[in-house]
């Protein structure tokens, strides 16, 4: 009897609704209560790019099955690539200007269980320059939700990073940078990988090459080479090369973006090391950007979502 009561008291709670975030290479799902907050926090490989679009929904019920109601449903908020092409179900993007992450364009499957009452958020998309972002407009809505009448610019690092100037509730326009995915191949797929080190990060390093490559962007493709030249020439050390690899690319993002933030109230919505590096070079050239962690906007965005789906009586 003490032991049954004692397994009871531990169960978790059934949540209210879920939500989720899938991305190309991992999928975040958390359960949450009536009032928005994390019942459970569950991580998962099972990104788009693991899984075929018919292996959404048992994917989502490996991870969360036990925990929805026998005889009743759920609604399930999500964003990112289960909304792809190649996702769950396709959700067309929402053409600028307009505000991010609206849960009345939601993408609908029909899931087979009973359960489950699926929403994926739309992403964004941009006429000229073209552009399209899938999981971010998530995190601008939700950092909008935690600061009410922001108007400025977000810095969203991350493989393809964004530049997103934001007024009066709604993105206005966009620029992505392929800096995270290039940083990537450079570092482990080009001649550079022989000198490049896998970790660590020296600050003078990177200051030095983001500075050098904003004064001469047009220089960035003999630069690079220089890395492999002066590691066999001096020795230069694995840590200072990607330091300087790193610093070299985000250099040119800056000088391209520099519309978006020269002048401009600035914030950096990412989590601990590309947030690092962005505020490190950003910080030296005179800008003074806000932090936010990319988690936490992506569930205030969700949160807001689900706001607004109650609302609606949906």
């Amino acid at each position: 009897m003490l032991r049954a009561l004692a397994e009871t008291e531990t169960m978790m709670p059934m949540p209210d609704w879920i939500a989720a975030d899938w991305g190309t290479t991992h999928l975040r799902v958390w359960t949450m209560d009536g009032q928005g907050r994390v019942l459970d926090r569950i991580r998962s490989d099972s990104g788009m790019g693991q899984i075929g679009p018919g292996d959404y929904e048992s994917t989502l019920l490996g991870l969360i099955g036990s925990s929805l109601p026998a005889a009743s449903w759920v609604p399930v908020i999500c964003c990112g690539m289960a909304g792809a092409r190649q996702g769950w179900v396709e959700a067309p993007y929402r053409a600028v200007p307009c505000p991010p992450g609206t849960i009345a364009d939601a993408a609908r499957p029909s899931p087979g269980d009973p359960r489950l009452r699926v929403f994926i958020l739309p992403g964004l998309s941009q006429a000229g320059p073209a552009d399209v972002m899938r999981g971010e407009e998530t995190q601008i809505a939700g950092y909008l939700a935690a600061h009410p009448g922001f108007d400025g610019v977000l810095c969203l690092p991350g493989t393809h990073s964004k530049w997103v100037h934001v007024s009066a509730g709604e993105v206005v326009s966009f620029r992505s940078f392929m800096t995270g995915e290039i940083f990537a191949l450079l570092s482990r797929h080009s001649v550079l990988r022989h000198s490049v080190g896998s970790a660590g990060h020296d600050s003078g390093a990177f200051a030095d090459a983001v500075a050098h490559a904003m004064s001469r962007p047009a220089a960035i493709a003999s630069d690079l080479f220089s890395l492999r030249a002066q590691s066999l020439l001096t020795g230069l050390a694995p840590v200072v090369a990607r330091s300087r690899l790193s610093g070299l690319l985000i250099g040119i993002e800056l000088a391209a973006a520099r519309p978006y933030w020269l002048g401009q109230d600035v914030a950096i919505v990412a989590s601990d090391s590309p947030g690092d590096a962005y505020a490190e070079a950003l910080l030296a050239q005179g800008a003074a950007p806000h932090r936010a962690d990319a988690e936490e906007m992506t569930l205030n965005g969700l949160r807001a979502a689900w706001t607004a789906l109650r609302a609606t009586g949906g």
